[in-house]
């Protein structure tokens, strides 16, 4: 008896290892989630996910500067900079330092952490001071924020207070979102008050001229326990001096 035994032809042995390869792979990309679309840029969900940030998170939602930014920075392609304080940087301010500002002095602090263009940590060393904010006047007592370096390390300074850059939290070409140490309080809020001024100076009196002496109407002045001879007085002593000379 003869056995006969099959034979693949050779052009099915050589398919047989692709055709294995397309279902293994096929199987794979059916299993793997599709990539999400790039959403429009958030500032919170960047401060969220870098996490010690809540404060700043709450403020920028209750004065809506944190829409503010996102609006600018999708619908404008000049860029924006955030120097972002830490929880802890809020800790370290005086007590009630926050409920002590108007909802209008706290969107000028907000804006104040806001540069309104694109900085890398390359332009800190020749950036030209004060830097224009977002809150507006860069004068000396209204908002100036001046960028000082020392090697590595980036200074921001506001007249009030000096805070460090200690970390770079986010960063796309567009927005730059950088760790401070401190919250940046502007000279027009938080500076020195003005000295108030001087009292009037007190008017030099007539030389010979006694304070406890009072004065009449007419601005004869009477000796203390001393009697008033006025016209009426003057009259009637005459009067009585005529009477006796009739009599005689």
């Amino acid at each position: 008896m003869t056995t006969h035994y099959f034979q693949s032809p050779p052009t099915f042995k050589f398919l047989l290892p692709l055709l294995i390869l397309q279902c293994i792979t096929t199987t794979t990309l059916a299993q793997a989630p599709a990539p999400a679309p790039a959403g429009p840029t958030n500032i919170t969900k960047i401060l969220e996910k870098a996490g010690q940030f809540t404060t700043l998170i709450r403020l920028f939602g209750n004065t809506q500067v944190g829409n503010q930014i996102n609006t600018q920075l999708n619908n404008s392609n000049q860029g924006m900079t955030v120097f972002a304080p830490t929880d802890n940087a809020f800790s370290g301010l005086k007590p009630g330092t926050l409920n002590s500002l108007s909802d209008q002095q706290k969107v000028e602090l907000l804006q104040f952490h806001v540069v309104p263009n694109f900085l890398s940590t390359a332009q800190f060393q020749t950036i030209s001071n004060p830097l224009r904010t977002q809150a507006g006047d860069s004068a000396s007592n209204k908002f100036p924020l001046n960028i000082t370096t020392s090697g590595n390390q980036v200074n921001v300074t506001t007249g009030v207070v000096d805070a460090t850059v200690a970390n770079t939290i986010y960063t796309d070409g567009t927005l730059a979102v950088y760790q401070v140490d401190k919250v940046l309080l502007p000279m027009s809020l938080f500076g020195s008050q003005s000295p108030a001024p001087a009292p009037e100076p007190v008017k030099k009196k007539k030389s010979g001229a006694d304070d406890d002496t009072p004065s009449t109407d007419d601005g004869s002045a009477v000796a203390s326990g001393g009697v008033k001879f006025g016209g009426h007085s003057h009259g009637l002593i005459m009067g009585c001096v005529l009477i006796v000379m009739f009599c005689l």
